[in-house]
């Protein structure tokens, strides 16, 4: 996936298009860049800012979208009247999501628009908005209306609405309770979305949540997927925020948790396999990865939700957390426990053909037969362990898949077992095609 940042550039790398470089390969993305300003700052001021000419604007948006095939565009920093008309001209006739993240005013201090270009943003750039994701500061600044209520913040969401933006998500409310709210405005719907309150000053936030919003949404995700998504991404990237500078803390988006970390990258691989789509069962695809003696499936990493067939296409439904597989991550508990080096798997469609390839690759095949299950068993609902666990009863050296097929009612299936996601991604290109 190739996602475009527009917007300025920052020499500390807390924000602006910097910032957005480091969420996308993060979240497994190729990030490209197209530099509408220059700025002097650090973690303890803001210096100076310094616009692009509108030769060399044009030119590298005209670098960027005739060489790249483009999933989604996020617009940051615009600064002035000149750039916001040469980005409207180059992105209007555009069919893909497009997420702005109006920033006014940096954290440390500096003015990132000139205050006679709002005007013309609001003409402009607002009409381009997928998604505009400003906080309350942005919001009042846009409609010219101060944010005194949760009615009038909803007022204020349909008043950006009406300036062209499809969807408005009015980030960074405070309530009574230490948390912190959304509020969400689509075309044909209004909500909330509340999450802990961090009490910590840091730079690029706001850049980590449009970021990771742009990141959600190009992968087909709802738009309420695609604003949890970013908030859990965000809350995470202040969690993760170090003092590298002599001022304020930058956000980190990369996870403290390597195997976190490492699925995410092996996810984003792995539907970019060719025509894995052909691999993807009835009930979907799962990848899980496990902490180190895992006892329970809140020790395996998984997806709260699936890796999901949509025609040829393979899409990314849910985020990454503990214990959000059951089937998959029981399946590589039960193989875990008899070798303690098997750490992660995956499920994929039971096919011939991928048993004959696995085979002929000399990997270690199991199975066992759902029709032979004893009736105690399937009233538990423990066919994985039981099933898992009469397939490996035998061996002497950790499976590289198990399969069965099927049973009255449920499909065959195969899942396969390394000792991390990239050792899986190994297996599965020997079988792919």
């Amino acid at each position: 996936m190739n996602l475009l940042s527009i917007g300025g550039s920052d020499p500390s790398s807390g924000a602006g298009i910097q910032s957005d470089v480091k969420s996308f390969e993060t979240l497994g993305a190729y990030g490209l860049t197209v530099i509408t300003a220059i700025t002097g700052q650090n973690t303890t001021r803001f210096g100076m800012v310094e616009p692009v000419s509108k030769k060399i604007l044009k030119n590298q948006l005209e670098s960027v979208l005739t060489d790249f095939k483009i999933d989604g565009i996020k617009i940051g920093m615009v600064f002035n009247s000149e750039i916001i008309k040469i980005l409207y001209q180059q992105l209007e006739k555009l069919k893909i999501p497009i997420v702005i993240d109006p920033v006014i005013k940096s954290t440390t201090g500096g003015l990132l628009i000139e205050s006679k270009a709002i005007q013309d943003f609001q003409k402009f750039i607002i009409p381009l908005a997928t998604i505009i994701t400003p906080n309350k500061f942005e919001a009042e600044i846009l409609s010219k209306s101060k944010i005194k209520s949760k009615l009038a913040i909803e007022r204020i969401a349909k008043n950006i609405q009406k300036k062209g933006a499809k969807n408005v998500v009015i980030t960074g409310i405070e309530d009574k309770n230490n948390k912190m709210s959304d509020f969400v405005l689509e075309e044909k719907a209004k909500y909330w979305i509340t999450g802990e309150k961090i009490n910590s000053a840091n730079h690029g936030s706001g850049c980590d949540y449009s970021a990771a919003i742009l990141f959600a949404i190009s992968n087909k995700k709802s738009i309420q997927e695609s604003v949890k998504f970013a908030k859990e991404h965000t809350r995470n990237s202040i969690k993760n925020a170090s003092k590298v500078g002599k001022g304020i803390k930058i956000t980190a988006t990369h996870s403290k948790d390597e195997r976190n970390l490492e699925l995410t990258k092996s996810i984003s691989e792995f539907t970019k396999i060719k025509d894995i789509y052909k691999n993807i069962p009835e009930c979907q695809t799962n990848f899980v990865y496990s902490k180190k003696n895992p006892k329970s499936t809140k020790d395996v990493l998984g997806l709260a939700g699936r890796i999901v067939k949509a025609g040829t296409e393979v899409i990314i439904a849910g985020n990454l957390t503990y214990g959000g597989s059951k089937h998959v991550a029981t399946a590589l508990l039960t193989v875990n426990e008899k070798f303690p080096e098997i750490h992660s798997a995956i499920n994929l469609k039971y096919k011939d053909s991928t048993i004959s390839k696995i085979k002929k690759s000399k990997l270690t095949v199991s199975s066992y037969d759902r029709t032979q299950e004893p009736k105690n068993i399937k009233g538990k609902g423990s066919t994985v362990e039981w099933g898992i666990k009469s397939a490996i009863k035998n061996s002497k050296t950790p499976p590289d898949m198990i399969f069965h097929k099927g049973d009255f009612g449920k499909e065959p299936m195969i899942i396969l077992f390394g000792q991390t996601p990239k050792n899986i991604l190994k297996k599965i290109s020997k079988i792919s095609g």
